[in-house]
């Protein structure tokens, strides 16, 4: 069933981008972004970044289904939207990037070709990444019960896709072609962290992940900007402690408010 399962109301921090999140692949598509528009100069993007637990069902308080019907995470809201008027609620992540990328004039070609090749891989991933999640990631490291069929059919289906990006980064950069885009931001998260063995256990290894030497590339390229690993630490409540950054509302957060600095697991 859908609608809130108890009250709760949501913190509202100082900045008017409000994001209610957790690190998972869509959560982190969206601080990603965040983070990348504040290094490029845009400061009206500061934010406030607050935890929400899935696994506990934060997600399912009647302030997050007001933001979110649907009761998935990422969840932003927007105080100070363009043109002014009652804020702006967000859900979706491919919606949040585009959304993001037109209010601040960043990482979405304005020409017609680049801008139509940047929003076709966008939804080739919200299209493509169930498979890779909720198919081959379910049943090769969480189904209780080992059904080898679905393992392999999800298995060469993730396969498939990694070819497809492969091939294409092959003669491209970056997914929109030489320009970085939030295209690259949806898809690195999923398939970036297949490709550098961080999901689902051994699969990297099982799906062969170090054939797709484009990818690897692209991959390894994405993981050196500094906004992107900021925006993996956002939201985070897992892994290494000083990547845990639980709550993000300052910059000057990640050199103070990890979770190796504030935690206390006692």
């Amino acid at each position: 069933t859908a609608g809130a399962q108890f009250e709760r109301e949501l913190p509202v921090g100082k900045h008017p981008l409000q994001l209610y999140s957790l690190a998972t692949p869509n959560g982190v598509k969206v601080t990603i972004m965040l983070e990348e528009l504040l290094a490029a100069g845009h400061s009206d993007a500061e934010y406030d970044a607050w935890l929400i637990r899935i696994n506990d069902g934060d997600q399912f308080g009647s302030g997050f289904v007001e933001i979110n019907p649907n009761s998935k995470i990422p969840a932003m809201m927007d105080h100070a939207p363009k043109g002014g008027g009652d804020p702006v609620r967000l859900f979706e992540s491919g919606s949040i990037l585009f959304y993001l990328a037109e209010k601040f004039g960043a990482f979405l070609p304005t020409d017609v070709r680049g801008r139509a090749e940047t929003m076709n891989w966008l939804f080739w991933q919200m299209g493509s990444a169930p498979f890779l999640g909720g198919g081959f990631g379910h049943f090769y490291a969480y189904a209780p019960v080992k059904i080898k069929y679905a393992i392999d059919r999800y298995a060469m289906e993730v396969k498939r896709q990694m070819d497809v990006l492969d091939r294409h980064l092959a003669e491209n950069e970056y997914m929109a072609g030489s320009d970085y885009t939030i295209a690259d931001m949806a898809i690195w998260p999923w398939y970036g962290r297949l490709a550098s063995y961080g999901a689902y256990d051994d699969a990297g290894h099982f799906l062969a992940v170090d054939e797709y030497e484009h990818v690897q590339r692209w991959t390894k390229q994405i993981g050196e900007r500094p906004a992107a690993r900021r925006g993996t630490m956002v939201n985070k409540a897992f892994g290494e402690p000083s990547e845990q950054l639980r709550e993000r509302h300052d910059a000057s957060d990640f050199e103070t408010q990890t979770w190796d600095k504030i935690g206390d697991d006692s």
